[in-house]
C-alpha cells in the first residue's frame, strides 16, 4: 500500500496540507463505495473516485460526470489517494499541491461490472449520480466517461448550443401598463452565456465566441459548480461616473490578442448584466412566460464581482423611464408578463423606449477631412436597409446622412485602416446619394449613432458617432422609428 500510495505523498507535504496521510488503513466491510469531489483549484473540477484494493483509484473530471449519453466527458487518471480521503473536505493552502478548496459534491457506494486496466464499468448509486458509466483510456492518462444509461431524468432537455437573442422593437409605453414588466436598457453589446461544468462559453448576436474577450466573466461558470444554465445579458463597461459607456467598452471589444485583453481589463472590467434565463439544469425555460423565467433568474442570486442580475419591475414604466432620463441612461425596456421568449426574433412582446435616439447604421462611405483632420476621415457615410416590397427584390442601401462628430483619435485611425481596403467605385447607397466628393466602400462596417430626429427627407439630424459594432450584420439593419405601443 505505500507502494501505491508514494505518489500521493510525494506531492504533498502533511505539515502544511489538512488532507489525510493515510497510513495503516484498512477498507472497511460491506459494499465498495466512491465519492465525487467538487476541487475549487486554479481550474475548477470533479474528482471520482472509486474504493478499489485498499486506495481510492482517482480520475480528474474538468466538466463534471455527464448525465446524458449524448455526451462524453474527459476524464484524466491521477495518483490514487488513500481510503480516508472518501470524507474529506477542507481548504488546501496556497502553494500546496492542488490548492483550493474540496468539497464533497456526492457519495455512495457501486457495483462492478468490469475493471481492466484499460476500462472501467460500474454502476453508481449516489444520491445525486446514480447510473451505469464506463470510464475508458483514450492515451496516456487521459480517460473518457460515458453514462451508458438513460438520463436519469427522463423528462431531460438537452442543453442547447445556439441561441440567437430575442430582441426589442422601438416604441413608446405601452397603454396596458401593469401587463408588463420594465428593466433598463443597458448600453453595451449582448450576449448568451452558456455555463456548464464550472465553465462559461460567451457569443454575441452574430454567434460569434467572445469569451476570450472578458476573461473575467469565467468566474460565473465557476461559482456555479455542476449546474448548466443559459443566460441573457448585456456585457457593459462603466464611465467614471458609474454610467454604462459604449465608448467606453469600445477599447475592450476589438482587442486581438490575449495580452492585451489581460492588460486592458485591470483599466476597464466589465459587468455581465443578467436579464433572462433560457436553460436551468436540463429544463429549457425560454417556452415560460417571462414573469416566470424572471422569478426562477431571481432565484439563483446571481451576484458577483463581474455578474449582477438586475432588478425588473412590475408596472409604473413611466416612473422608471423618468428615472433613467434623469441618471442619464439610454433608457427602458417593456417585457410582456405572459410572453416566451422567441429567438432571433424582434417582437411586439419586448418594446425598447429610448431617452435619446440610438440605432446601428452601415457605412457606405466616408469624406476627406479638413482643416484639422485633413489628409484623415472627415466623416461618415451612413445608411440603412429597407424593406423588400416582394420576395424577388433585394434589400437596398439607403442613404440616412453623415457622421462627423463624436470620433476620437482613436476611432479615427481605426476607422480609417478597415475603410481603406473596402474601397469601391460605385455608390452602394439606393436612390439619395452623399454630396459629391464622398469615397465610397463596400456596406460591411456597422456603427452606432445617436441623434436628435428623423427629418421628412428620412435623415437623421444632428448625428454623434458611438462606436463600432462588429456584433450585427449590416443587412438587419433597418430605419427604427418608434411605433405605437401595442393594443392591450
Amino acid at each position: 500500500m505505500t507502494e501505491r500510495l508514494g505518489e500521493y505523498r510525494r506531492k504533498r507535504d502533511f505539515e502544511q496540507t489538512p488532507e489525510p496521510a493515510g497510513e495503516r488503513e484498512s477498507a472497511p466491510a460491506g459494499e465498495r463505495r466512491f465519492v465525487i469531489h467538487e476541487h475549487h483549484a486554479r481550474s475548477l473540477h470533479w474528482d471520482l473516485r472509486l474504493e478499489r484494493d485498499g486506495a481510492l483509484l482517482s480520475w480528474a473530471v474538468p466538466k463534471g460526470v455527464p448525465p446524458d449519453p449524448k455526451t462524453n466527458h474527459l476524464a484524466v487518471r491521477v495518483e490514487d489517494h488513500p481510503l480516508s480521503y472518501i470524507d474529506f473536505e477542507g481548504e488546501i493552502p496556497a502553494g500546496s499541491y492542488g490548492a483550493g478548496e474540496v468539497r464533497i459534491y456526492d457519495r455512495g457506494t457501486y457495483d462492478t461490472e468490469k475493471f481492466r486496466d484499460d476500462e472501467v464499468m460500474v454502476v453508481l448509486h449516489g444520491e445525486r449520480v446514480s447510473g451505469r458509466y464506463v470510464l475508458f483510456r483514450t492515451r496516456g492518462k487521459n480517460w473518457m466517461i460515458h453514462r451508458m444509461d438513460p438520463p436519469a431524468d427522463t423528462g431531460r432537455d438537452p442543453m442547447p448550443t445556439e441561441i440567437r437573442p430575442m430582441l426589442a422593437r422601438l416604441s413608446e409605453l405601452p397603454r396596458d401598463d401593469e401587463r408588463w414588466g420594465y428593466e433598463i436598457k443597458w448600453d453595451g453589446i449582448r450576449a448568451i452565456a452558456y455555463v456548464s461544468g464550472g465553465r462559461v462559453r460567451l457569443r454575441n448576436r452574430n454567434l460569434r465566441d467572445i469569451t476570450g474577450q472578458y476573461p473575467e466573466l469565467r468566474e460565473l461558470g465557476r461559482s456555479l459548480g455542476a449546474r448548466e444554465l443559459v443566460l441573457d445579458g448585456e456585457i457593459l463597461a462603466f464611465d467614471e461616473h458609474g454610467r454604462p459607456s459604449f465608448q467606453r467598452l469600445q477599447q475592450r471589444m476589438h482587442l486581438a490578442s490575449e495580452s492585451a485583453v489581460r492588460r486592458r481589463m485591470k483599466d476597464i472590467p466589465v459587468v455581465y448584466a443578467i436579464f433572462d434565463l433560457l436553460y436551468l439544469d436540463g429544463r429549457l425555460t425560454a417556452k415560460l412566460p417571462y414573469e416566470e423565467r424572471r422569478t426562477l433568474l431571481d432565484e439563483l442570486g446571481l451576484a458577483g464581482p463581474a455578474w449582477q442580475t438586475p432588478a425588473s419591475h412590475r408596472g409604473d414604466g413611466a416612473a422608471l423611464l423618468a428615472a433613467s432620463r434623469e441618471q442619464g441612461l439610454e433608457g427602458i425596456v417593456a417585457k410582456r408578463l405572459d410572453s416566451p421568449y422567441e429567438p432571433g426574433r424582434r417582437s411586439r412582446s419586448w418594446l425598447k423606449i429610448k431617452n435619446n435616439l440610438r440605432q446601428e447604421l452601415v457605412v457606405g462611405g466616408w469624406t476627406p477631412g479638413e482643416g484639422g483632420r485633413s489628409g484623415r476621415l472627415g466623416s461618415l457615410a451612413v445608411g440603412y436597409y429597407d424593406k423588400p416590397r416582394a420576395e424577388s427584390e433585394e434589400q437596398r442601401l439607403i442613404y440616412a446622412g453623415n457622421v462627423g462628430t463624436g470620433f476620437k483619435e482613436a476611432d479615427l485611425a481605426r476607422l480609417g485602416a478597415l475603410l481603406e481596403p473596402l474601397r469601391r467605385d460605385t455608390s452602394p447607397f439606393h436612390g439619395r446619394q452623399p454630396k459629391k466628393g464622398a469615397v465610397f466602400v463596400e456596406p460591411r462596417l456597422v456603427v452606432e449613432v445617436e441623434f436628435l430626429e428623423w427629418t421628412r427627407a428620412g435623415t437623421i439630424r444632428a448625428p454623434s458617432y458611438q462606436g463600432l459594432r462588429d456584433d450585427k450584420d449590416p443587412r438587419e439593419v433597418i430605419a427604427e422609428r418608434p411605433a405605437p405601443p401595442p393594443e392591450g
